[in-house]
């Protein structure tokens, strides 16, 4: 036998899946009712999360082209000694 509380998660997410062409489904109905024309927002497509980081590479490029040239370089931030990050007079 299967708890039924570890069915919900199964459950809901093909729900939640189809949550916007539901509601897509009902505003076509009360605008319809309403004698007005629904007409579908245009949705992105899904996109993978994840993206390939080639950070190695394109610092090393960024470095490289930086520098020759002053222009462009971002200050780096001052840093408090260690004295806690009190300045002492």
């Amino acid at each position: 036998m299967v708890c039924p509380m570890c069915l919900v998660p199964l459950l809901l997410v093909p729900l939640i899946n189809l949550l916007p062409r539901i509601i897509d489904f009902l505003m076509a109905k009360v605008y319809a009712w309403l004698g007005w024309e629904y007409r579908k927002p245009a949705r992105v497509p899904p996109a993978c999360p994840l993206k390939p980081s080639d950070n190695k590479n394109s610092t090393k490029a960024a470095a490289e082209a930086g520098a020759g040239s002053t222009e462009g370089t971002i200050a780096k931030p001052v840093v408090a000694e260690e004295s806690g990050g009190v300045k002492q007079d």
